[in-house]
């Protein structure tokens, strides 16, 4: 019995390692999704709030105008009010999904089947627990949440910073997206222009992959992340193409190019200011 023990031990850690890392790659792809939505719906709210914007400044008749736009304002507010409301149940489930993939990876890392059975569903639930009490509650100051409050806030108040905020505090939210870095450390590429951009798992930076596979492989630089004042050692199995990233690229990609055409539309409406 004690000659076959090992083998079926080492299979079954096999086999739950390999689910495990199945289980969490659909995970972050539905995390992938959650964001998707998120956008989806900042992008709706903005084009009402637009399409609002436009309508009242046609105003020709000012009593009937005056009503017609309070009643517009109040139905949009309701509809801003419902699309706030969506974004903070999908950021709570984000936060949820998050908690889960945590938990598979943790436990298809250190999982060491034993003699007895294991009660998995006892496991899964206090690892859980464990990472929702490390991580405290902050849906409302979520990155994802504030965006949508900013994009909004930004079709009738560019530039300025929202209520409760000082000017030099707007170095985030939809104005930055969530990349942590714009540069690849190695190439010194923008993030956007990267071929087969890959972001480590423990630090969050950016980079191109085969120049970061190179670096970690290099031993005289034993794997460290090449971002001047990160600590992090790098593993090449830990640095990946996360469902999210090529999502916030895309996003990184469109604020820069909304951000170039109100640069032309500034330009010309200086001209004319001038003419």
């Amino acid at each position: 019995m004690a000659s076959t023990s090992a083998p079926r031990n080492t299979a079954a850690y096999g086999r739950i390692a390999t689910t495990a890392s199945t289980l969490y790659s659909d995970n972050q792809t539905l995390i992938g999704e959650i964001r998707k939505a998120t956008i989806m719906m900042k992008d709706i709210a903005v084009d009402c709030e637009r399409d609002n914007k436009s309508d009242l400044g046609c105003a020709t008749n000012l009593v009937t105008d005056e009503k017609e736009k309070c009643a517009r304002n109040r139905e949009t507010e309701g509809v801003m009010k419902e699309l706030e409301d969506g974004i903070l149940e999908l950021v709570n489930a984000s936060d949820d999904c998050t908690h889960l993939s945590n938990a598979i990876k943790s436990i298809g890392d250190e999982y060491q089947p034993g003699d007895g059975l294991t009660n998995f569903s006892k496991l899964f639930d206090d690892k859980i627990q464990r990472l929702k009490a490390n991580s405290p509650s902050i849906s409302q100051n979520h990155p994802w949440l504030r965006q949508f409050r900013e994009a909004i806030w930004n079709v009738h108040h560019t530039g300025q910073p929202m209520p409760g905020e000082e000017q030099e505090d707007i170095v985030m939210t939809s104005t930055q997206c969530n990349l942590l870095n714009m540069l690849c450390p190695l190439t010194g590429k923008p993030v956007t222009e990267l071929a087969d951009p890959v972001r480590s798992m423990d630090c969050k930076h950016i980079y191109e992959k085969k120049a970061i596979m190179r670096h970690i492989s290099t031993r005289v630089l034993q794997g460290g992340c090449p971002v001047s004042g990160c600590p992090k050692k790098l593993q090449a199995d830990r640095v990946v193409c996360d469902p999210l990233l090529q999502i916030e690229i895309d996003e990184m990609r469109s604020l820069n190019a909304q951000r170039a055409r109100d640069d032309v539309i500034e330009d010309f409406t200086g001209l004319d200011e001038e003419e």
